[in-house]
């Protein structure tokens, strides 16, 4: 694999790579939690956004792999001097790191360096674009809920998963739009229709089908039910509907939480709490969130392993360039 740049990859190698993240989730109950596999490797994590899940985790699967990681910020960066994206990347290369995570607030970042500094590149998130990793830890939190110990080998066949929110601006929903039907998993995006991304011929958004009524997809009994973020910062704080209209049409509160049942409630965090679920909800043994943290460490070591161990035997090439 040469960089992970999207979440469009065929099943066999989404589930190569998810069975790789199980093998690196069992350094977690190990009371000394390191493998050599990259030592002697050096990662930089360059964010040009904030960030505490995904950089944090970043650095510790960089570690616990056994690699150098170095964080850079943007705002303690050359970049905010002036200099470009390919200028500060060639810098880094020229520095002889091995690999680079990067995370831009523009779509399509990510691409563009992985072409200029003939080093591995992982999309940590790029605009409204994508974040693979974040589907692919997605997928393995609830993979692990759904089939348990034997998860192994398995996708996500059969499996109803409804995305609910701010889906037009979210780079979540977009790959999870892509990684979880190649997994087997039926999709629908729902949210106000200011929200949702504009409409395919077939009337589908994002390849996948669309709602606009959350009850209404709440009643056809999801067997999980993604959250997400309304994206205050991509909508020059406005939110369209209002605070109020959202919470009455598309939030997770306890009354819809109540009619549920048994599907596993999911978010990538950070949580608005009130507004795009209720705090009963995210707290509630369905919730899955603290699960989905856990397996972004887990996936992330996986991706690294992947892109940087020179004797890694694996075929899974999804995203690569």
């Amino acid at each position: 694999m040469k960089h992970l740049l999207t979440a469009a990859m065929p099943r066999d190698e989404a589930v190569a790579l998810l069975d790789l993240a199980e093998d690196m989730h069992q350094i977690q109950d190990r009371e000394v939690k390191k493998l050599p596999a990259l030592r002697g490797r050096t990662v930089v994590n360059l964010f040009f956004e904030d960030s505490t899940r995904t950089r944090s985790s970043f650095e510790i699967a960089g570690k616990w792999l056994s690699a150098d990681v170095i964080n850079v910020s943007g705002k303690g960066s050359s970049v905010s001097k002036g200099e470009s994206l390919r200028d500060t990347g060639l810098t880094i290369a020229a520095m002889g790191v091995d690999g680079v995570v990067v995370r831009s607030g523009s779509s399509g970042a990510p691409a563009q360096l992985a072409d200029w500094i003939g080093r591995p590149v992982v999309n940590a998130g790029d605009g409204t674009h994508e974040h693979p990793t974040q589907a692919l830890l997605d997928a393995f939190a609830l993979r692990r809920r759904i089939h348990g110990g034997a998860a192994r080998g398995r996708g996500l066949d059969g499996v109803r998963i409804a995305i609910v929110g701010d889906i037009a601006h979210s780079r979540v929903a977009r790959s999870n739009a892509l990684l979880l039907p190649a997994l087997g998993a039926e999709v629908t995006l729902v949210g106000p229709p200011s929200l949702l991304p504009v409409a395919a011929a077939d009337g589908t958004r994002l390849g996948v089908r669309a709602e606009t009524s959350l009850d209404r997809v709440i009643a056809e009994r999801p067997d999980a039910l993604m959250l997400l973020r309304v994206q205050l910062e991509r909508q020059a704080g406005r939110i369209a509907p209002s605070a109020g209209e959202y919470i009455t049409g598309w939030s997770l509160t306890d009354e819809r939480l109540a009619r549920l049942g048994d599907a596993h409630i999911m978010h990538p965090g950070p949580m608005n709490r009130g507004l795009e679920l209720s705090s009963r909800a995210a707290d509630s043994d369905a919730s899955t969130i603290l699960e989905q943290v856990t397996a972004g460490v887990s996936v992330r070591m996986a991706v690294l392993y992947s892109l940087l161990a020179s004797d890694h035997p694996s075929s899974v090439d999804g995203g690569t360039r």
